[in-house]
């Protein structure tokens, strides 16, 4: 057995005292510590699973196993399974339970031990489910170098962790528990990096982020994280993606935090609450709805739909920044709001999941916007609501200059009218566009002005340079709205009542 050979004797040692204390009976109730975790059990355990990659024949090294509440659903399908524990009571009797699967293996170790030895690149999936927050933040760094050492090429992670706060409700003496904010983790693995024995270099890139939805459902929770990371080439340590570029050039937390201060509390998009509320109304919104939020920022607009009306959120954005933020908006909310980094372009929901799909101008970043609203149309009900908001473009040919501009930006832009032609070839009936220009023209000038008033607070916080930006950028958006180049366009389009359930 492996214990207090890791980097913090004194940490081990807490934790150790601390499971000593909460599994005397091993049990679903000990690794969950909550009254309602036979519940919790039975809908977390098939989400969690849902999100992992393919595993038939892999071999996957499950870390902090205890029980084996995961650890039979695993070697159902795997090739191999080492189930490991640094608590010898838990891991027996994992072994009690899930033993009669002969494609598991065993094993009471600590995985901060340098003596733990696990071949490089061999394993295709390590999974973890509440492991990290009871390592200390250098024992997080040294087990993300570790995994990515043990994971083939193109192998993956999965972890989940409780974050910000506690969840249970089981009364704890001492809590050693370390609830970090989320974007701690994902700082940790995004710096992973590992040279392969052929000279080249792997890194981890981010497949998924995302609350889970049982404690979101049950306990209006949105402190339980997961991740999903895939092993990928990388050019070098110094050389990062795309995604790692738009939190750290594009969507900065710095900002971010910008964004909102002229937008307002909860918002990054135009008009903020005001917008929202007036939008929001055309909705017809009734209790119990699923709604899905494309490009949900920092989670303003998700909050209001599910407390002024009581309806199901699920809010995705591509940044981790924003969705960062969201997560922690949303500490102490209470509402039914789940948050998730994804790209709307690759993410997969079951047909007719949603009642209303919402989205404020992000689909401007969209290039193949036919095939997105199909896709659209499928996650949509019989009978659901598609409402969107984006940045337009004037019939004629755009200037040098606005032309330039969009394609700096990367914009995917188009006239109001062809806008919704889009849609209606989609599928979509009753198809709403209009011209909202007037409207933009007056929120942008209404932001302005109190943004002016704001100066010199905003200076203070922030810098001279951030607002000149911020001004900047509005007056240039006054300026191609009044040459009648840019414009803001809003959409609402139906399924039909009698589409098909498959959304086909």
């Amino acid at each position: 057995m492996l214990l207090f050979q890791g980097t913090d004797e004194s940490e081990r040692a807490l934790q150790l005292n601390y499971w000593k204390e909460h599994s005397v009976i091993p049990s679903v109730e000990a690794m969950m510590l909550d009254s309602q975790a036979s519940k919790l059990d039975q809908e977390e355990r098939p989400e969690i699973l849902s999100l992992l990659p393919p595993i038939k024949g892999k071999s996957i090294v499950e870390l902090g196993s205890g029980i084996g509440r995961f650890t039979g659903h695993l070697a159902k399908s795997a090739g191999h399974v080492l189930a490991m524990d640094f608590m010898n009571n838990l891991i027996k009797k994992n072994e009690e339970v899930n033993g009669h699967y002969k494609n598991i293996e065993f094993k009471c170790a600590d995985v901060t031990s340098p003596e733990l030895k696990i071949p490089r690149t061999s394993v295709d999936l390590v999974f973890s489910n509440w492991l990290l927050m009871y390592l200390s933040d250098e024992e997080v760094e040294d087990l993300s170098q570790k995994a990515i050492s043990w994971l083939k090429p193109g192998g993956y992670i999965f972890f989940r962790e409780s974050c910000f706060h506690q969840s249970g409700d089981q009364k704890r003496k001492n809590n050693p528990t370390h609830y970090r904010q989320p974007s701690f983790y994902t700082k940790v693995f995004e710096q992973a990096h590992f040279e392969e024995d052929n000279g080249g270099y792997s890194e981890f890139r981010l497949v998924g982020c995302k609350c889970v939805g049982a404690y979101v459902r049950n306990k209006r929770n949105q402190n339980q994280v997961c991740w999903l990371w895939q092993k990928v080439e990388s050019d070098g340590p110094d050389v990062k993606g795309f995604q790692h570029f738009l939190d750290t050039v594009q969507y900065t937390e710095t900002g971010i935090l910008r964004y909102e201060r002229i937008f307002g509390e909860g918002f990054v998009s135009t008009g903020g609450l005001e917008t929202t509320k007036e939008f929001v109304k055309k909705l017809e919104l009734k209790a119990g709805d699923h709604v899905l939020d494309v490009g949900c920022g920092i989670g303003g607009g998700d909050f209001y739909m599910a407390e002024e009306y009581d309806v199901e959120v699920v809010g995705v954005d591509l940044s981790i920044n924003m969705i960062s933020f969201a997560l922690e908006r949303s500490i102490g909310r209470k509402c039914a709001v789940e948050f998730e980094v994804g790209d709307c372009t690759k993410m997969n929901f079951p047909p007719s999941s949603f009642d209303v799909i919402y989205s404020r101008d992000t689909i401007l970043h969209i290039q193949d916007k036919p095939a997105l609203f199909k896709r659209f149309y499928k996650w949509l009900k019989p009978g659901g609501r598609l409402f969107i908001t984006d940045y337009c473009k004037a019939l004629s040919t755009p200037s040098a200059e606005f032309a330039a501009y969009i394609e700096q930006r990367g914009y995917d832009l188009h006239s109001v009218e062809h806008y919704g032609q889009m849609l209606e070839h989609a599928g979509f009936e009753y198809v709403q566009a209009e011209d909202r220009t007037a409207q933009f023209v007056e929120v942008l000038n209404k932001e302005l002005a109190t943004f002016e008033k704001d100066r010199d607070e905003f200076i203070e916080d922030f810098s001279e340079e951030d607002y000149n930006y911020i001004v900047s950028g509005w007056q240039s958006k006054l300026k191609r709205c009044a040459k009648d180049e840019q414009k803001w366009g809003l959409f609402i389009a139906y399924k039909s009542t009698f589409a098909a359930a498959n959304g086909n």
